[in-house]
């Protein structure tokens, strides 16, 4: 009697080796993938469908309500109002572009380990290099944090990293640009914020350099467009910076156009009168508003009531530390570190501004 055997399981065989194990776990394999892709589908359908339901309801209300809001945007106090926020959109919006997409291609395609390189090893040295080469490098302050914690997870000393972080946003191209255009009378207002800026920058690198724990500093994660292609890490940083920094900046606009339309004359000139609380109160409010650092410039110049040197507080402040900054900080380096290194930003920049508007100004 012949004995026929089996004939080995090739390569395309699905069936198990007898004697061995099934590898296959029941949740993987195409019939689980497929259930994942069909679930993630209805997902983003169902949230696309309450973006289209929210957006019909409020074309609704608008069309409803459109007499009464005609009726109010014709009042004299809201006509001011509108002339001074489109004027702050219309001058900010091609600087705020313009950054985002320069700050997002070296976000992407530039490799952090060229930083690193490209600055000293002694930390004394680093810090002075690593805040000029803010000069060089435009982008927000949205982008600067990111940055500079890829600077830190690819070695370089923190000290360095935390001068880019706040220089960068300060004294680019872009920025010192806009403040350029926004101050047409007062050139010198340029100079001083990038005096200013640098210096507060260095100080608090060698601050961190003397004082800084490391138990303060949390290793800050992987940023979000590792692992993508170069085009979809691109458009995926734009779109995000653009969403926020132009939602601060609208906000911004709104800030300083209810404070030209609405505020009482008096109130504004008691604070612009006093050169302390001018200084504190633009100070504060450049933490408040959080304007991208592209088109703060335009708000600034608009609140004519006050000072150089106060405007100039306002200009230094808020790349440095703002609401979204903190927040920003705390999830990309820890809440120790940011109760730490907010304070003490605020209070140095507070200090540059004056010391560098009564020289300068």
């Amino acid at each position: 009697m012949a004995i026929t055997k089996a004939a080995p399981p090739t390569a395309d065989s699905h069936e198990p080796v007898a004697g061995s194990p099934d590898t296959r776990s029941p949740g993987t394999g195409p019939a689980a993938t497929a259930d994942t892709t069909a679930d993630t589908k209805s997902a983003e359908s169902k949230s696309a469908d309450t973006k289209s339901l929210a957006l019909i309801v409020l074309l609704l209300v608008l069309v409803v309500l459109q007499g009464p809001i005609r009726g109010a945007l014709s009042a004299p106090v809201m006509q001011s109002w509108m002339t001074v926020f489109v004027a702050v959109l219309v001058q900010a919006l091609p600087f705020l572009v313009l950054g985002v997409l320069l700050s997002a291609a070296i976000a992407v395609f530039v490799p952090a380990s060229f930083f690193a390189r490209a600055l000293p090893k002694r930390p004394a040295l680093a810090v002075p290099v690593a805040g000029v080469a803010g000069a060089i490098l435009p982008g927000c302050e949205c982008a600067s944090v990111p940055v500079a914690g890829a600077l830190v997870r690819r070695g370089v000393t923190p000290a360095a990293a935390l001068a880019f972080l706040l220089s960068a946003p300060a004294i680019n191209p872009i920025v010192l640009t806009a403040t350029a255009v926004a101050f047409p009378r007062n050139p010198e207002m340029v100079l001083a914020r990038f005096v200013a800026s640098l210096l507060v920058a260095c100080v608090m690198g060698w601050l961190w350099q003397r004082l800084g724990r490391t138990d303060w500093l949390r290793p800050p994660e992987r940023p979000h467009h590792e692992g993508q292609g170069k085009g979809a890490a691109f458009w995926g940083s734009v779109r995000h910076d653009v969403m926020h920094a132009g939602g601060f900046l609208v906000i911004g606009a709104m800030a300083a156009a209810t404070l030209k339309a609405v505020a009482p004359a008096s109130w504004l000139r008691t604070a612009a009168d006093n050169p302390l609380v001018a200084i504190l109160a633009l100070a504060v409010l450049a933490v408040l508003l959080s304007i991208c650092s592209e088109a703060d410039a335009f708000v600034a110049a608009s609140l004519t009531q006050f000072s150089l040197t106060a405007k100039l507080a306002f200009l230094v402040v808020g790349p440095m530390i703002d609401l979204k900054l903190f927040a920003m900080q705390t999830g990309t380096f820890g809440r120790g570190f940011a109760l730490r290194f907010a304070p003490a930003t605020f209070v140095l920049a507070i200090a540059g501004a004056v010391l560098t508007g009564a020289v300068l100004l």
